[in-house]
C-alpha cells in the first residue's frame, strides 16, 4: 500500500495537502494525546439514547467520514455483531473487537500554509495523521467483560511496503485499514471487527458535554509550549476536570516512563469516565453529545451497533472492566537515534490467549510440551486441538505457581505498621517476592489489587490470601511487578479488629 496524500478542510474552508512523513521529530513525540477514553463515553451514553431509537433501525453508517476501498473493507471482520431479533435496545450477538485511534494534526503537519498566520501551530480537524493513541477494545457478552489493550505509539512493527516503523505511522500511510493490519499482525492474527478514529478537538468537547470528570491527579503538572499555545498547569490531588484540563492531564509529557506513564494516566481517566458516565444528568444530554462528537469522529460503526456496545457496557461491573498495556520493553534512550517499544511476543501470546481467545500455535505447542512433562499426564489428557481460547487459558493458568510472582506494595494511608503487616501476611502465605514501593497519593477506602499484566487469576488468589480489597486489571500499578497492592482503609480496619480481639 503506497503512501497517500489527503485533502482536509479546515474551519476557514481552505484545503491543505497533508504531508507524508517517514520520520518524526521530538515535537510530535512530546505532544501525545490519549483519546481512547472517548469511546467509553460514546458507548455508554449510547445505551441511554432512547430518543434516537428510530435511527438505529437503519444499518447505514452516518458517522463514517472516510471512504474505504473494497480491499480496505476486507481487512475488517464482516460478521454481524448485533442480534437480529432485538426489538428494543440492540444487543451484541457475539464478542466484538474494535480498534480505536486517537489522531492529532497541526497546521505545521500540512504542506500549504494557512490563509491566516496565527503565529502558532493550530489544530486541524483531520483524521489523517499519526495515531498518538491506539487501543484494542473487546466487548465480550459471553464472559461479561470489557477489555482494553493499550498499544504504545512507539511499538516497533514491520509495515507492508514500508519496512520497520513505529506503529503510530500506519494510519498516516494507509488509514484505518493499514493500522488494523498492523495491530492484527502484532497481536497474533486477532480479528478486528470495526474501527473508531477520533481527533483531539473531540476529546475536550466530549468531556465538557459529559459535565467534566473527577480524577486524582498524581502530581503537580506544569508545562508550556508556545509553538502550539499549549499551557498545562494542574495541581496534585483529586479534582473535577473540564475538557480543557482533562486534555492537559493527558498531554503532559514529563514522566519517568514517558509514553508508558501517559498510558497509565489514560487508563486512570478512562476508568473515571466509565464510572461517571451513566448518571441521570448525562442521559438528557445524549443528543447534544452525539452532535458535538460527530464532526470529530470517523467510524464504520452504525448507530445501532454503537447502542449495542453501550447497552453491554452499561451492564458491566467495575471489576469486569479490564485495562492493560502491550507487554514490551524500551529500546534506546529516547534522546539519540530512534527509540522503540519492543513487543514481548511470549507475554503478548499469554494476553491474547487469556483475554482475546486467540491461541498462537507455537504458544500452544510450548504449553503442551510443558504439560507432557507432568507426572500425572494420562493417555486421555486433552491437547490443544481439543481446547480453544478460554478453555486452554483456564488449564494453563491452573498449573501456574503464583507464589513466585512479584508483588509491589503501595501505602495510601501513611501507616507504616499497616504496610509491614501486609508484607508479613503475604510472606506467611508463601509469596517470596514482596517489596514496598512508592506510596499512593490519595487515601483509599478499599484496597486495590492491580493486575497490570492482565493476570486476574493471580490477583484473585492474592485477594483470597489477604481477605480484603478489589481486583482490577489495568496498567496503573508498578510496572516492573506482576501485581500491585494499594493498601486501603479496609486492610487497616481488619488489622485493628484482629488486635482488639
Amino acid at each position: 500500500m503506497s503512501a497517500r496524500k489527503v485533502y482536509q478542510p479546515t474551519p476557514s474552508g481552505k484545503k491543505y495537502v497533508h504531508k507524508v512523513r517517514y520520520q518524526r521529530n521530538k515535537r510530535n513525540r512530546r505532544n501525545s494525546i490519549f483519546i481512547g477514553v472517548a469511546l467509553a463515553g460514546i458507548s455508554l451514553i449510547s445505551a441511554a439514547a432512547g430518543a434516537l431509537l428510530a435511527v438505529t433501525l437503519s444499518d447505514s453508517s452516518p458517522l463514517q467520514q472516510a471512504e474505504l476501498t473494497p480491499e480496505e473493507k476486507a481487512v475488517f471482520n464482516q460478521e454481524e455483531i448485533v442480534a437480529k431479533n432485538s426489538l428494543q435496545i440492540p444487543e451484541l450477538s457475539r464478542p466484538v473487537n474494535i480498534l480505536v485511534l486517537g489522531i492529532k494534526v497541526l497546521t505545521s503537519d500540512l504542506d500549504e500554509e494557512p490563509e491566516e498566520d496565527l503565529g502558532y501551530h493550530a489544530l486541524v480537524n483531520s483524521f489523517h495523521g499519526l495515531s498518538d493513541t491506539m487501543l484494542l477494545l473487546r466487548f465480550d457478552p459471553n464472559a461479561e467483560k470489557l477489555t482494553i489493550l493499550s498499544i504504545p505509539r512507539d511499538t516497533r512493527v514491520n509495515l507492508d511496503d514500508h519496512g520497520v516503523e513505529k506503529i503510530n505511522i500506519a494510519n498516516e500511510y494507509g488509514g484505518p485499514a493499514l493500522a488494523t493490519e498492523a495491530v492484527s499482525n502484532l497481536l497474533d492474527g486477532v480479528k478486528i471487527d470495526k474501527y473508531v478514529r477520533l481527533n483531539i478537538q473531540g476529546v475536550e468537547k466530549l468531556i465538557d458535554a459529559l459535565g467534566g470528570v473527577t480524577v486524582d491527579v498524581p502530581k503537580d503538572m506544569k508545562y508550556t509550549d508556545f509553538s502550539q499555545h499549549l499551557y498545562i498547569n494542574l495541581k496534585k490531588g483529586k479534582q473535577h476536570l473540564d475538557g480543557d484540563k482533562a486534555t492537559q492531564f493527558l498531554r503532559f509529557r514529563y514522566d519517568t516512563y514517558g509514553d508508558i506513564s501517559r498510558i497509565q494516566r489514560q487508563q486512570m481517566l478512562m476508568r473515571s469516565v466509565v464510572e461517571q458516565t451513566l448518571k441521570p444528568a448525562t442521559i438528557v444530554k445524549v443528543p447534544q453529545i452525539l452532535s458535538v462528537i460527530q464532526s470529530h469522529l470517523d467510524t464504520d460503526l452504525t448507530i445501532k451497533e454503537l447502542m449495542a456496545l453501550g447497552n453491554f457496557a452499561s451492564k458491566t461491573e467495575r471489576s469486569d472492566v479490564q485495562m492493560f498495556m502491550l507487554p514490551g520493553d524500551f529500546s534506546g534512550d529516547g534522546k539519540t537515534g530512534v527509540s522503540y517499544w519492543l513487543p514481548n511476543d511470549r507475554k503478548i501470546a499469554e494476553i491474547m490467549t487469556q483475554h482475546f481467545e486467540v491461541v498462537p500455535e507455537d504458544y500452544a505447542d510450548s504449553l503442551d510440551n510443558s504439560y507432557s512433562r507432568n507426572s500425572y499426564e494420562t493417555d486421555s489428557s486433552p491437547r490443544y486441538s481439543d481446547r480453544q481460547g478460554e478453555e486452554w487459558s483456564s488449564y494453563h493458568r491452573s498449573q501456574r505457581d503464583y507464589r513466585n510472582i512479584s508483588i509491589a506494595i503501595q501505602d495510601s494511608l501513611e501507616d507504616r505498621e499497616t504496610v509491614n503487616k501486609m508484607v508479613s501476611s503475604l510472606r506467611e502465605a508463601g509469596y517470596r517476592r514482596v517489596y514496598v514501593s512508592r506510596r499512593w497519593s490519595e487515601p483509599l477506602e478499599v484496597t486495590k489489587i492491580i493486575a497490570q499484566g492482565g493476570d486476574d487469576r493471580a490477583a484473585a488468589i492474592v485477594r483470597a490470601a489477604i481477605g480484603v480489597g478489589e481486583v482490577l486489571v489495568e496498567s496503573t500499578g508498578i510496572l516492573n511487578s506482576d501485581l500491585t497492592i494499594q493498601i486501603g482503609k479496609d486492610w487497616q480496619k481488619k488489622n485493628l479488629e484482629v488486635q482488639e480481639f
